[in-house]
């Protein structure tokens, strides 16, 4: 049997409330305190809407009144660049521009390392195939090819979306370490500069020049400096005063000095 009852349009959400004529007039009058006040109207009219978005990233680190907030500058941001010309309706437009401001403001101001956008995908993708894996696979964590093809993810991809995990938060260095007993912290675990390191360069600067050095003079600094004789025994074993093998060390090491640093200059 037929009804001659009128049909109703059915929305999506009992929150998207019939603003299409308003958005019309909006874009047909001119800027004016008109024009604000039917701005103002439409914002409040879609507002709970834009709640019940950021009710969608509660539980994640930022108090519910903050992503609110965050999703009213959203909406408004919205209803400012909606053209209903276009055909769409503004919930269509609304809710990515909506849930875009978001994810933005969690990528700008929660995240404590800087991670790059598509890090941040991929942590997604693997967040949420890991809780579907924890469903089936009780008892152990799921392993990284499980999450790979959960997430529908190469492993590669899955291994970075994983580290992202632990990047959304840090830890002080002043934190102990688990299952430490004696109180030793991340920040002793921070290496330094290794002294070493000056010494190699040192040492690889003065090569080449060493070894343009006279074979008696060569002879002379090897024996003092890698074979640590005494300046007593090294006149001894060449023949000649110690005196001698004194003034040769100084003026060899003045002259590599000297060439050494004007290599460097």
């Amino acid at each position: 049997m037929r009804s001659d009852a009128p049909h109703t349009k059915r929305r999506p959400h009992d929150d998207a409330p019939d603003t299409a004529a308003a958005f019309r007039r909006l874009t047909e009058m001119p800027h004016g305190p008109e024009r604000d006040a039917l701005r103002q109207e439409l914002v409040k009219a879609w507002l709970p809407m834009a709640e019940r978005l950021a009710g969608r990233f509660r539980n994640r680190g930022e108090p519910l009144d903050d992503l609110r907030q965050v999703a009213a500058l959203g909406l408004v941001k919205a209803v400012d660049r909606y053209d209903p010309e276009r055909g769409s309706a503004f919930e269509s437009y609304a809710v990515p521009t909506v849930t875009g401001e978001i994810k933005r403001h969690f990528r700008d101001h929660m995240w404590t390392l800087h991670v790059p956008r598509r890090v941040q995908d991929l942590r997604n993708r693997v967040r949420f195939a890991r809780q579907e894996l924890a469903q089936t696979v009780p008892g152990r964590a799921p392993t990284l090819v499980e999450v790979a093809e959960k997430a529908q993810l190469s492993e590669e991809d899955a291994a970075a979306g994983l580290e992202a995990l632990d990047s959304f938060t840090a830890l002080s260095l002043d934190a102990e370490l688990p299952g430490s007993e004696d109180g030793y912290a991340l920040r002793d675990a921070i290496g330094a500069p290794d002294p070493a390191l000056d010494v190699v360069i040192d040492r690889e600067a003065v090569k080449p020049r060493i070894a343009a050095l006279p074979e008696r003079e060569r002879d002379i600094l090897y024996m003092r400096f890698f074979g640590d004789m005494t300046q007593s025994r090294i006149a001894e074993q060449l023949g000649i005063s110690q005196m001698h093998v004194s003034r040769l060390i100084s003026r060899c090491c003045d002259r590599l000095r000297d060439q050494v640093m004007q290599d460097a200059a």
